[in-house]
């Protein structure tokens, strides 16, 4: 067995080298893209945070209720809501909710469309498989560093570290839902002259669209889950709060810094998957 200790493969050499041949080439790039996701998140807290926090809380209750027509729905929105305000957490929860959307929207903007041509040819999604394998399975921790290499520190790579994390969600419950769109009906949007694009936008996406929206759910939670961890690489946010309590032992900060991630969890949980039902019904 010797022999084969001392013949070691050099993985983590490998990577390392193209790490630092990507951090010398093309440092340019990646300041580019940090940037620009950097002025665009940020922008985004300005502007949430520059709102009043009553009128937000309204704002989200009103648009709760707009939604899905429930008047229980708004009032768990709102009170829950008033409850972190009480807190004291608004403003690490409106960095923590941008955060969550705004990976959550470039994980469907890449998942869906991955997903979609994984469906449609069966030799792309077995070539994506181990990868995404890879993806879900690798511990979040070792993301962080080649980010942070990459990016430096912020909410940068922390966002990109939570893309990498819930990207194979999207991509695997899209990849189901069109597979599972029953033969036919497509036989008879074919019968009738559908082309392919035609397809896909009236028969297949919409009978696929409450395995999307389970998708975007599970892309959610997964963003959440990463809160804490991106703390870590400077990003704002409730993980925070939730990292100075481990620090110093501060049991009470640790608890309602959770709570907050929990409340805001069952907030986007519940508002998606009504309308995950509602997809269903129709």
């Amino acid at each position: 067995m010797d022999w084969l200790t001392e013949n070691k493969i050099p993985l983590g050499a490998w990577i390392k080298s193209l790490v630092e041949f990507l951090n010398d080439n093309a440092a340019w790039f990646f300041d580019f893209i940090s940037d620009v996701l950097g002025f665009t998140i940020n922008g985004l807290i300005d502007v949430l945070q520059w709102l009043p926090p009553l009128l937000l809380v309204a704002i989200f209750a009103a648009l709760a209720y707009g939604l899905h027509r429930s008047w229980r729905l708004a009032l768990m929105v709102a009170g829950s809501l008033l409850l972190i305000v009480n807190l004291g957490y608004w403003e690490q929860t409106i960095e923590t909710l941008a955060l969550v959307v705004f990976a959550t929207f470039l994980c469907m903007l890449v998942g869906i469309p991955v997903g979609i041509a994984a469906a449609h040819r069966p030799r792309l999604y077995t070539a994506l498989r181990p990868v995404l394998d890879l993806m879900q399975t690798i511990p979040t921790f070792v993301y962080l560093i080649p980010t942070l290499i990459l990016f430096g520190l912020g909410v940068v790579p922390g966002l990109i570290s939570t893309v990498i994390f819930a990207l194979p969600a999207p991509i695997r419950l899209t990849h189901l839902g069109i597979s599972s769109v029953p033969k036919p009906l497509i036989e008879a949007g074919e019968s009738f002259g559908a082309t392919k694009r035609q397809l896909l936008w009236k028969v297949e996406l919409p009978h696929a669209m409450p395995t999307i929206m389970a998708g975007v759910t599970q892309c959610i939670m997964l963003s959440l889950s990463m809160v804490v961890i991106a703390a870590l690489v400077g990003a704002d946010g409730l993980g925070k709060p939730v990292v100075r309590a481990l620090n110093t032992v501060n049991i009470a900060k640790g608890f309602e810094a959770g709570l907050a991630i929990v409340i805001v969890a069952i907030l986007l949980d519940r508002v998606c998957k009504q309308r995950g039902t509602k997809a269903r019904g129709k």
